[in-house]
């Protein structure tokens, strides 16, 4: 087994339970921690048989720039899944989406949920 980290993957979305969420929309942050069966890709120095990270940042692109969603926990998982589903070689994937600017009436840097898939 090996581990793909992806920290800190920016994109711009409009996701949220409030509707000024979705008019004005906001900055969330991916990180992804893959679980890979190795398998012959590192002794054989093979892209294709583990986990292209230009094509993973893509697939979770899709998804966060995609369709609103209310819950930050539902876009996680959502990844999450289709990582696992895009490169079979994926044994878990734990999702961790921020959020900057959650609407609560206090100080906080984020909010984050993590997603580990599969359970």
């Amino acid at each position: 087994m090996h581990v793909i980290r992806m920290k800190n993957c920016a994109f711009f979305a409009r996701h949220g339970v409030l509707d000024a969420e979705e008019t004005l929309g906001q900055r969330f942050y991916v990180d992804a921690e893959l679980t890979v069966e190795a398998g012959g890709a590192l002794a054989e120095d093979r892209i294709d048989a583990t986990v292209d990270y230009g094509v993973a940042f893509s697939v979770i692109q899709e998804i966060i720039t995609g369709r609103r969603r209310y819950l930050i926990e539902a876009l996680a998982l959502e990844v999450a899944k289709a990582l696992c589903q895009r490169f079979p070689p994926i044994v878990s994937a734990a999702i961790t989406v921020r959020k900057p600017n959650a609407p609560v009436q206090g100080v906080l840097d984020y909010v984050e949920a993590t997603v580990v898939w599969p359970q």
